[in-house]
């Protein structure tokens, strides 16, 4: 693959559309992204660990403009409000006009905050994703979401503002931790297991491709992943119904994230436990066989991800998290369940002892979420 291979997706949005394009070399593709700004400002935001790698090469594509960069520390625990703060002071410092455009060249954090600072900038100018991890490329560049953490949860506060844009160029991967790439996967299991029960038996076929980074392998991984999503999206931009749906796993894993204060989990292995946790929760409830449940463990562990919670957790903590959740209503937990592999659905007043059983057999050494990964 080079180049001229990209796979390109759109994101219809009724009258609204923007490409979704995958491939290598994306970065130094200028004249393709380049076009994609409309005003004379650009703000790149990124982080520490990524600016060196890769700023240089977007830098080139923005001669000619006013532009600047602010950087983040790497890490969850940095997706804050003090750090919107300093974005919107980036912007104000660049003088930036309502055809700005900011750039987010980093994986799911940097992406988040500055869509976020992008919404909030004059009540929301242009942005660019330019995912630099599997993760952000497969899932949070794709549909919108900005937001950041409070101490009490994550992403409590946000925006639904889509980018122009989404430069998935694969040769960024090429730099990422095994344990960041792996977290990725996560998601990519994600989608298959909420919708796509002939997506996941391709995942189990090529588990062994995808854990070695297999190119192609990883590219169609990626496209399918992002084609559902953008399905999704089109029919419920806002999370008003089936969009929810993507967030298999998310209500365990942001307690879960949340609990450990962000540094004992990455998001992808908090969703990875967290799916685990919500099949278990479906058997419990009589919706779904331990058989998917087993399926669903194996694929996780081959990919390399956790299924065990890690120690020192407390269930009713846990739980007291959970209800924090962006999809709660009226005062009860609103989790997404599945009743066996690519069929997902809501599930409103789930049963709380139900879930707190589920959470302390696993705490207290159910062996069926014993890991054998390290």
């Amino acid at each position: 693959m080079n180049g001229t291979d990209v796979q390109t997706i759109d994101v219809a949005l009724g009258a609204r559309r923007y490409p979704v394009w995958i491939g290598r070399g994306l970065l130094d593709d200028r004249a393709r992204w380049r076009a994609r700004l409309r005003g004379r400002h650009g703000l790149v935001i990124s982080n520490t660990t990524v600016a060196p790698l890769y700023l240089d090469r977007v830098a080139q594509g923005l001669d000619g403009l006013h532009w600047s960069s602010f950087l983040l520390d790497d890490g969850e625990a940095h997706k804050n409000f003090a750090n919107v703060g300093r974005a919107l002071e980036a912007l104000a410092t660049l003088g930036a006009t309502r055809d700005a455009c900011v750039i987010a060249l980093g994986g799911g954090v940097v992406g988040d905050l500055a869509g976020f600072a992008a919404a909030c900038w004059m009540r929301g100018i242009d942005f660019i994703q330019m995912p630099t991890t599997l993760l952000a490329m497969v899932d949070s560049s794709v549909g919108g979401k900005t937001g950041v953490n409070l101490p009490a949860g994550k992403n409590l506060v946000g925006a639904f503002h889509q980018p122009r844009a989404v430069i998935a160029d694969i040769d960024t991967l090429a730099t990422l931790p095994d344990r960041e790439y792996r977290a990725g996967l996560a998601e990519v299991v994600k989608g298959a297991a909420i919708g796509d029960a002939v997506f996941f038996g391709w995942l189990e076929a090529h588990a062994e491709a995808l854990a070695r980074r297999d190119t192609a392998t990883l590219v169609e991984a990626i496209a399918r992943k992002v084609r559902y999503k953008a399905g999704v999206v089109a029919r419920d931009e806002t999370e008003q119904g089936e969009r929810a749906l993507l967030n298999l796993g998310h209500t365990f894993g942001h307690a879960l994230e949340t609990a450990g204060h962000y540094t004992a989990l990455l998001h992808g292995e908090a969703v990875a436990i967290g799916m685990v946790l919500a099949a278990r929760l479906s058997e419990r409830l009589g919706m779904s066989d331990a058989a998917d449940t087993a399926r669903l463990q194996r694929l996780l562990e081959r990919l390399g991800l956790p299924v065990a919670l890690p120690p020192d957790m407390v269930p009713e903590r846990l739980l007291e998290l959970m209800r924090l959740d962006k999809k709660n209503t009226a005062g009860t937990l609103r989790l997404i369940l599945w009743r066996g592999i690519g069929k997902a659905e809501i599930v409103a007043g789930t049963d709380e002892s139900a879930v707190l059983g589920t959470l302390a057999e696993a705490i207290f050494g159910e062996p069926f979420l014993r890991s054998s990964m390290p």
